[in-house]
């Protein structure tokens, strides 16, 4: 069996597509049905249902697929960062993440990449962005604050966040003067990232606070210049840890105690598995990995 036809196959069963196999390994779709021919020729059975659209891999490719899937991977990432050490670097890898987190948490440790003879271009976005974007091959690695579930993906833990409420001083005061931190909070003015108030939801829910009581009156799809309103006096809100300490350390701003807790997030370094078979990606995953101690 050869290393390209169980490549294929194995993007296949995680695409769920031939055209889609094809089109991540650089191949025509021809191609990679001939893999997938080979390889049913060798082993005396079919692999996949063949569908209207895409395929579904049958019980003994699930299981076939699972035995070899994560061994492969590692030899092939194994191998390109091999080429990469090997040789002189050279072309772009693009990175995307949330804007906040890649200015103050990634940026920093971007100088190894550009040091390794790389082109670092960055893109900010949400959530289904970003994924997208790793799909389509836009980016070649991704930082999200959200585990995945998509087999196509692989994923290493790289730090934490804690999510805190903050408030400047003057209104922290009047917060406390509520009959209970509840009501504080519910008659001070509240900002957030959005109208659902994602990070503010999750610190209420943490501390059983009613969110379904508390309207924001500013919205910020920004999280530093969410920092900038609150430490102004816009209010109270809840922001991340790395965004906010410089101004409780300087009392800007101080913390509004959490009854129960504060919310902690972890964030990944994202990759598309079949992507590390490219020495650039490889040693680039490698260098970010070293850096942020993931």
């Amino acid at each position: 069996m050869s290393l390209p036809a169980l490549r294929s196959f194995i993007e296949a069963c995680r695409c769920g597509s031939l055209s889609d196999a094809a089109r991540n390994l650089g191949l025509t779709q021809p191609a990679v049905s001939q893999h997938i021919a080979s390889l049913e020729a060798q082993l005396g059975r079919p692999l996949f249902d063949r569908k209207p659209r895409g395929v579904t891999p049958t019980a003994f490719a699930h299981t076939f697929a699972a035995q070899i899937g994560d061994g492969l991977d590692k030899a092939e990432a194994a191998l390109a960062a091999a080429k990469a050490r090997s040789g002189q670097l050279s072309g772009a890898v693009h990175i995307a993440g949330p804007s906040e987190l890649m200015a103050a948490r990634i940026a920093p440790h971007l100088a190894e990449l550009q040091t390794a003879g790389l082109q670092i271009h960055l893109r900010p976005g949400g959530k289904s962005a970003i994924y997208q974007s790793l799909f389509d091959s836009n980016v070649d690695l991704a930082f999200t604050a959200s585990s995945i579930d998509d087999p196509r993906l692989d994923c290493q833990k790289v730090g934490k966040e804690q999510l805190i409420a903050v408030a400047s001083p003057q209104v922290a005061a009047r917060i406390a003067q509520g009959a209970s931190l509840a009501e504080g909070l519910q008659r001070a003015s509240a900002a957030a990232y959005d109208t659902d108030m994602p990070l503010l939801r999750d610190w209420c829910a943490l501390n059983r606070i009613d969110a379904g009581q508390i309207l924001p009156e500013i919205t910020a799809p920004d999280l530093r210049m969410l920092c900038s309103l609150i430490i102004a006096g816009a209010g109270w809100s809840v922001v991340p840890d790395y965004l906010c300490q410089a101004a409780l350390d300087s009392k800007k701003l101080v913390e509004i105690p959490a009854p129960v807790g504060v919310p902690e997030n972890t964030f990944y370094l994202v990759w598309v598995k079949s992507a590390l078979r490219h020495p650039r990606v490889a040693h680039a995953r490698l260098l970010l990995l070293q850096a942020l101690g993931g």
